[in-house]
């Protein structure tokens, strides 16, 4: 795996970049997408030489390509930002993405890319279109990285061929709103020994339909419960969630149901380095909704790469409805946002050396 790296990474870029044409005051989510992307695929039992290529469509997938039919589909969501006090584009802990995505590919029978091809890849990708990374505050450069199944073959067994692929895409805040949600006592997202410990395709398109759900009621997403008992509260849609009760900090440990979110892991280091009390801990839904009901709920919150830190304004569970504090009255996390956006954008100082620079 190593040789990898020994053999040159081709690079063809576009004759004429798109990037005139986008207005970075006015960036939809996941939808204008950057010049280039790393493509590199497996065969003949390895991973070949990694390739940069014009942003497009990949054209060597069939009607029998394995992942249309068995999912096997992993990714990644990263964010790269501007340094306000340089050149430099930052990117915030990649290489734990990088570890993430590898644990993920080996928990669904994917040949696993070393970290340090991920690293070189991310960073060349960055490099070549870094005039794409927003200056407009609450903005960033989204990254997804993935790989899937590219095998043409129609049976049950895990592919012989793979793609890996990273594109990037300029975007602006993924909740520009606090958000409300929904407790779900009917559906559930993960078991013990499944995949709800990594970024699997198939955990996301098995909440779409619950989400929907939720949105019907007025709700923006779904907060999931275990799946044995319903007992137990896990993780939002599309983040790790965080309670703040009687001046604890208190979020669901990490049991195999839930995905390890680098945010959440490096909010909890910032809280606790701030003398913050953070509890990891089987968290009930009764225990949250008591905290309500005897005013000690005091913040509630989601975090991850999209989302950062985003704030819970309301809980739905069994027809009522339960409105959070304002958030100005949530100044501890306030302060840890500020904290990490600031680490994000060079405006604090990166006392944990969780920056790459590029």
């Amino acid at each position: 795996m190593a040789d990898i790296l020994k053999r040159p990474m081709s690079i063809k870029q576009v004759p004429h970049s798109r990037i005139a044409t986008v207005d970075f005051n006015n960036i939809p989510f996941g939808r204008v997408f950057s010049d280039h992307m790393v493509v590199m695929d497996y065969e003949d039992g390895e991973w070949q030489a990694p390739q940069i290529i014009p942003y497009g469509n990949l054209t060597d997938m069939t009607p029998g390509t394995s992942v249309l039919h068995y999912g096997q589909a992993i990714f990644e969501g990263m964010k790269a930002n501007r340094d306000e006090n340089s050149d430099d584009v930052l990117l915030f802990r990649p290489e734990e993405n990088g570890k993430r995505l590898y644990d993920s590919a080996v928990r669904m029978g994917i040949p696993p890319v070393p970290v340090d091809v991920f690293m070189e890849c991310l960073k060349e990708v960055v490099k070549l279109d870094r005039q794409w990374v927003p200056d407009v505050p609450e903005s960033a450069l989204y990254i997804r990285p993935f790989i899937y199944g590219n095998d043409p073959f129609i049976g049950v067994k895990a592919a012989q061929r793979y793609k890996f692929v990273i594109f990037t895409c300029p975007v602006g805040p993924y909740y520009p709103y606090p958000v409300k949600v929904l407790i779900s006592e009917k559906y559930v997202r993960a078991f013990p020994g499944g995949t709800g410990a990594v970024k699997a395709a198939g955990n996301y398109a098995a909440t779409l339909y619950p989400a929907s759900i939720a949105k019907a009621e007025g709700y923006d997403q779904i907060l999931w419960t275990d799946g044995l008992e319903h007992k137990y509260v896990e993780e939002i849609g599309t983040m790790n969630v965080m309670f703040q009760i009687d001046g604890k900090f208190y979020t669901p440990k990490l049991d195999g149901t839930i995905l390890p979110g680098i945010t959440r892991k490096s909010v909890i280091q910032l809280l606790r380095d701030a003398g913050q009390e953070v509890i990891e801990k089987k968290v009930s839904v009764e225990e949250v909704i008591n905290a309500h009901k005897n005013g000690t709920l005091q913040d509630m919150f989601g975090v991850g790469t999209a989302a950062t830190i985003t704030y819970i304004s309301d809980i739905g569970f069994r027809g009522e409805n339960y409105s959070l504090p304002p958030i100005e009255e949530r100044t501890i996390s306030q302060g840890i946002k500020a904290e990490m956006e600031g680490i994000k954008r060079g405006r604090k100082e990166d006392r944990y050396n969780w920056i790459t620079r590029v």
